[in-house]
Parts: C-alpha cells; sequence; structure tokens
C-alpha cells in the first residue's frame, strides 16, 4: 500500500519560509503547509496548503499538532517573532515532534558603520531624545506599523515612516510622513531616498537579510547613525540559515512519525 505523505508545518512569512514551502512542496514523500501570521493586509500565497492567525498559544498549536499528525516543524517566522519561538518549542517538546529554527544570519556592524545597539524601543526613543538636545532630528523609522507608538512622543523629530501597509491608527506624531513601500530597495533607491528626506538616523530591527540592507549600506556611504535593535532571545533549538539547509535538515530526520503516534 502505497503511504500517504507526511505533514510538514512551516512557520512562515519570511522569504526563507516561503523558499521552503517551495522546495519542499515538489517532493512527493511531504505534504506542506505554512501557517502565517495574518499581520499584512494581503499575504503573498505559499506553495502548498497554507492558513493564518494563531494557534491559541503552545497547547493550541500542540493540539493541531496531534490533529493534524504533523510530522516535523520548521519555525521560519521573523527574527523578532520571538513569542511564536518559544511557543513552537514548548508545543513540539509536548508532542514529541522535531523542530528546525530556519534563521536568517544577522547584521553585523563593520568599522565604517555608526550603530547604536538597543535592546528596547524604549532605549531607542530615549537614545533619540538625548540626540534632540544637540537639535531637531530627522528619521526613517523602518519599522513593522504596530511599533510606531513609542516614538509618537518625540515632538522635536521629523519621522518618515516607511511601512507595508497603513498604520490604523497612525500614533499621533507632531511631524511625521507615511511612506508606503515593500522591499527590496535598491542601494541607489535608498541613497537617494535618505538624502531627498535629508535623514540622520535610522531605527530598524537587526532583521538580517538581502531584502533590505541596502538602508544599512546607504547609511555607511551617508555617515548616518542607525538604532539598530538587537534580536530577542530565542529557545534553544537546531537552527539552519537557509531554506536548503532545512531541506538537509528533513531528510535528516529519517522518516519521522506524526504527532501522536510516538
Amino acid at each position: 500500500m502505497p503511504t500517504s505523505p507526511l505533514p510538514v508545518l512551516i512557520l512562515g512569512g519570511t522569504t526563507e519560509a516561503y523558499q521552503l514551502a517551495e522546495r519542499l512542496h515538489d517532493d512527493a514523500r511531504l505534504r506542506v503547509i505554512t501557517s502565517l501570521a495574518g499581520r499584512t493586509a494581503q499575504p503573498r500565497q505559499p506553495a502548498g496548503a497554507w492558513r493564518v492567525g494563531g494557534f491559541g498559544g503552545p497547547e493550541g498549536l500542540a493540539a493541531y499538532l496531534r490533529a493534524e499528525g504533523i510530522a516535523a516543524v520548521v519555525d521560519a517566522t521573523h527574527p523578532f517573532a520571538a513569542r511564536m519561538g518559544w511557543n513552537a518549542s514548548a508545543a513540539c517538546t509536548a508532542v514529541d515532534v522535531p523542530l528546525l529554527r530556519l534563521e536568517r544570519p544577522a547584521w553585523v556592524a563593520g568599522p565604517d558603520d555608526r550603530w547604536i545597539e538597543v535592546d528596547d524601543w524604549e532605549l531607542a526613543v530615549a537614545t533619540l531624545a538625548e540626540r534632540c538636545k544637540a537639535g531637531p532630528q530627522r528619521v526613517l523609522l523602518a519599522l513593522g506599523r504596530q511599533e510606531l507608538a513609542p516614538f509618537a512622543q518625540l515632538d522635536e523629530v521629523h519621522f518618515l515612516i516607511r511601512s507595508v501597509d497603513p498604520p490604523d491608527p497612525l500614533p499621533p506624531f507632531a511631524h511625521a510622513e507615511l511612506l508606503l513601500a515593500r522591499g527590496p530597495f535598491s542601494l541607489a533607491d535608498e541613497r537617494e531616498l535618505l538624502r531627498r528626506h535629508r535623514i540622520d538616523t535610522i531605527v530598524c530591527k537587526n532583521s538580517g537579510g538581502k531584502a533590505t540592507d541596502a538602508k544599512l549600506a546607504a547609511a555607511r556611504e551617508l555617515g548616518i547613525t542607525v538604532l539598530m535593535r538587537r534580536r530577542p532571545q530565542r529557545p534553544a533549538t537546531p537552527t539552519a540559515p537557509d531554506a536548503a539547509t532545512a531541506v538537509k535538515w528533513i531528510e535528516e530526520t529519517g522518516s519521522p512519525r506524526p504527532a501522536g503516534t510516538r
């Protein structure tokens, strides 16, 4: 009797998650399911089956793994989706399902970069407030739309807010301009954007990857300060830097058994 394809769950939303779904979709031994958080209004559809929305914490995710007979989980969420990482670790431990973290390498400052690294947005706001003592600042906020509110208290800063989707509502900034755009961005475009808006500081997260790193190269060329938020702590989990390595990990697990059959 032919065996049914083994379900593999990708916790997705990143470029690497889409690349992995594309690779696994061609393997007849597997059935790939991608779960998207639903933070963007019109998410790109991955290869294979997909779903949108949360699971209801680690208990809800564990129940989903059992119900779907998931054989392996790849956490390919954004580097700053820390809660999902901890939930995945707890759920996979509870039902004894192999878990891999697929995460692009972090950006690393070079000798010509002017980075100020912070662990949270409160420290970023305090740093900007201190810089305002030398005069008004012009800041590119390259953040998610749900992370803008802490910066609205800085009345002396003119913000250029770049977001994929419009914030709803936009926090009450004293001086702000909204730019809706989705990467990747070229170095030439980023250089021109920073010059045209006379940006002196960029605030961003250490997301890593090539889609949005051109702003860092442009900042380096123009001598612009970057307030860089460090990545949050994640559970100790096997990690792959790219989709190809993740595929190899799935193959090397042998024939993983669905949740609930161990």
